[in-house]
């Protein structure tokens, strides 16, 4: 197999820069509101909710506007330096308010750069190769959100000297984010002729083209995705979006898993160790899991996801020690490992190309609205009835995720 190219290892490596930075402060960030600041863990749901809905939102227009200019770089500037400039406002924030503000910027960087980051992964990448480099990007990107909550811990147990506290731990996370914006200044390149796309008709996907359809925002890219594009989203493209959509509802802000693993254990290690174990899991099986569906049916990996997504929110409900929950923390990194770059690849593989960036768009617009409401219901569970509820609820909205299966088209091997 040809090697990948260059600009998706670029983009990988900024990935794993960006996520070592905002996972270290993720690892932190819940027991640190609840237990330190008195947030409830309802306002916690909200607030991670509301962060993740803005970035999904943001995500949309992003996605559409690199569709429109035909470049995807500016944007991903855009998104990773606002990223990167918010980082400080973390150590800084003396209440719940400025952490509010910070997550909120935070996750609108995050929206810039994910769609269009994405279609530049498809618009660099033979068709053949995509569940793979959707795969090594998203474990490059797990590797740095293993390294973060690693560092947390080992600046909180005082490996590198005297002990941090976590305000000074906060601010250790801005060295990596800087650093992942000038990497991508300097190295990641857009593909010859990125800038003339908006004029110019792009390959559609190869059930697009033998349906005889003329997509609506082929040859004319520069438009922007109107009302009217949506003609060019085939029904296959909505069922992948609908079940992203349920899926979504099913896996609820990471940051539940954190206060689960800290529930029997005041140390703040705990929590690093959380984001840790869920990340080295997802890194290991990321690659592997994309090479795998660029050969056999997607959506066997997908099924594979969900029961093991079950089996995580089993153990995280019958946890009855840190070691216990953070086995089923384990099993759902290995769910995200098994899903989301065969998501990703489901999307580019239904979408039109002249498009993709707004098909990821609004794939992560509803999913980001999915995964509001997701945390919030989350949130209330936990607090009105009892965490092991939460998970409860989880495993069973995995069961209505599983009746879609049957209606996602499988992909051919080299259409994802």
């Amino acid at each position: 197999m040809a090697p990948l190219p260059r600009t998706v290892w670029a983009l990988g490596l900024v990935s794993l820069l960006m996520d070592f930075s905002s996972e270290l402060i993720h690892g932190l960030l819940p027991v640190y509101l609840t237990a330190t600041l008195g947030v409830s863990v309802v306002a916690l749901g909200w607030i991670e909710g509301v962060a993740e809905a803005t970035a999904a939102i943001v995500k949309v227009f992003s996605g559409t506007l690199s569709d429109a200019l035909g470049k995807r770089k500016p944007l991903l500037l855009l998104g990773y330096g606002l990223a990167a400039l918010t980082k400080p406002l973390f150590p800084l924030a003396g209440g719940a308010g400025l952490v509010f503000a910070a997550r909120f910027l935070d996750r609108i960087g995050k929206g810039i750069r994910g769609a269009p980051r994405d279609a530049l992964v498809a618009d660099v990448t033979p068709p053949e190769q995509r569940g793979a480099a959707y795969g090594m990007r998203q474990s490059l990107d797990t590797v740095g959100a293993v390294l973060g909550p690693l560092a947390a811990m080992a600046l909180l147990a005082g490996v590198f000297g005297a002990a941090f506290d976590v305000r000074a731990a906060l601010w250790f996370a801005v060295v990596p984010a800087m650093a992942a914006w000038l990497l991508l200044l300097v190295v990641v390149r857009e593909p010859p002729g990125t800038a003339a796309r908006g004029q110019q008709a792009v390959p559609e996907p190869a059930h697009v083209a033998a349906s005889g359809q003329q997509p609506a925002g082929a040859g004319k890219r520069g438009a922007g995705l109107r009302w009217s594009d949506a003609r060019a989203f085939a029904a296959d493209y909505w069922v992948v979006v609908a079940l992203g959509a349920v899926f979504t509802l099913a896996r609820f802000s990471e940051a539940f898993l954190v206060l689960r693993v800290s529930a029997f254990d005041a140390s703040l290690l705990w929590g690093p160790a959380a984001i840790a174990v869920m990340s080295i899991v997802y890194a290991l099986v990321s690659y592997p899991a994309g090479l795998l569906a660029d050969r056999v049916d997607a959506r066997g990996l997908l099924a594979a996801g969900l029961v093991v997504l079950i089996a995580a929110d089993a153990v995280l409900a019958l946890a009855t020690t840190p070691w216990m929950a953070l086995g089923g923390v384990a099993l759902w990194g290995l769910h995200m490992g098994l899903t989301q770059g065969v998501l990703a690849a489901m999307v580019a593989g239904t979408a039109p190309a002249a498009l993709r960036g707004s098909a990821f768009g609004v794939f992560n617009l509803v999913s980001g609205v999915m995964l509001l409401v997701a945390s919030v219901l989350a949130g209330v569970l936990w607090q009105h009835v009892n965490p092991a509820a939460t998970f409860v609820a989880g495993g069973a909205l995995c069961c209505v995720t599983m009746l879609g299966l049957p209606w996602v088209r499988p992909l051919r091997p080299g259409q994802q």
